[in-house]
């Protein structure tokens, strides 16, 4: 799992929340029919039919109605919003410090979603209650955990509506995220036959088998997934992660760190960064980590073969999964195998 930034500085196990918030008066979570096995969802007929969906918890997640006040992970709202599903609040990195939408935000409005939270560990329970949520969406990264909500409120916000969520981690890879999310937002009313999305899942397939025959063509880049703290450089394996591991089943070679912490990434000091020898580095872009400018102050950074031939392409840590944007990350980490040179 991706290390939320606020955390990632000052713990180096897994992530755990802190911090209860108050409570307004609890909803009453809705009751409706057993859901589908596929987790497609079943609206049935009529405004008033029960909605269902099993999630990647192995959840029946049901309610009286298809969802309408739905409150969700940034990213996650994100990848509905490209599906024509909007979302009535937000947790997790939506708005920077200067007021743009953060990079999580994706293609949404982040003016007209009711910002429940905007770094880790923050979830106004108040504001979530007051939206009156029929749904939580949010991905999870290991059995039993909801990203981005924090531990010790975990449970109070759980009373207030039913929880869906999305598998992104573990023995899941993209392509699978990807599915799961187009069947999610299916379940909530959107087309999956609508062109533009047909056109989105065509380009990703499309992108995903030119990323094949670009390593193919260009074989024995070596890749380095990173992620820049001011004291650490964190190096993240690609054996638990659906992007990486879709990449990898693509033949992208990626550096394995051999000190894997709580099975994510190695810590390195600064003084000891440059462990890892790789002609392409893959650098974190999310908001609170060092970008490239930022770390020229890093003198071990600046000696790193791929840093010294300018092999360095952002990583979108948190994808959104919708065909769309996973489309995009494919084509420009195809360009940068394409266009890389080994210098290792």
């Amino acid at each position: 799992m991706p290390k939320s930034r606020s955390s990632l500085l000052t713990r180096r196990g897994l992530i755990a929340a802190g911090g209860a918030l108050g409570l307004v008066a609890a909803l009453t979570a809705c009751g409706g029919s057993d859901s589908a096995k596929d987790g497609s969802g079943d609206k049935g007929t009529g405004a008033a039919a029960a909605w269902s969906f099993k999630d990647d918890m192995g959840k029946d997640v049901t309610a009286k109605s298809t969802p309408k006040n739905i409150v969700a992970f940034t990213g996650t709202a994100a990848a509905l919003h490209d599906y024509g599903v909007g979302v009535k609040g937000v947790f997790g990195p939506t708005k920077t410090a200067d007021g743009k939408a953060d990079v999580q935000a994706g293609s949404m409005d982040i003016s007209k979603v009711e910002i429940i939270g905007n770094v880790y560990d923050e979830f106004n329970v108040e504001k979530y209650a007051a939206l009156q949520p029929d749904l939580l969406v949010t991905n999870t990264w290991e059995k039993d955990s909801y990203w981005y909500l924090p531990e010790a409120s975990k449970d109070k916000i759980l009373k207030l509506a039913p929880a869906a969520a999305i598998g992104v981690g573990g023995d899941v890879t993209m392509d699978k995220a990807l599915a799961r999310t187009a069947d999610l937002a299916k379940s909530l009313g959107a087309d999956l036959n609508d062109k533009k999305t047909v056109d989105a899942k065509a380009r990703f397939e499309a992108a995903s088998a030119k990323l094949r025959e670009a390593t193919k063509a260009n074989p024995g880049i070596k890749v380095l997934v990173g992620s820049g703290a001011a004291d650490l450089f964190y190096v993240s394996t690609p054996a638990t992660s659906a992007d990486l591991k879709y990449f990898q089943s693509l033949g992208v070679e990626f550096v394995t760190p051999d000190k894997v912490e709580g099975g994510f990434f190695e810590s390195l000091s600064w003084e000891n960064a440059g462990k890892y020898q790789a002609d392409v580095i893959l650098l974190d872009n999310r908001t609170g980590t060092l970008q490239p400018e930022e770390l020229k102050a890093k003198p071990t950074w600046a000696e790193m073969p791929a840093v010294k031939a300018g092999q360095i392409t952002p990583r979108v840590t948190e994808p959104i999964y919708s065909y769309e944007k996973c489309a995009q990350i494919v084509e420009e980490l195809t360009k940068a195998i394409q266009n890389a040179k080994k210098v290792s």
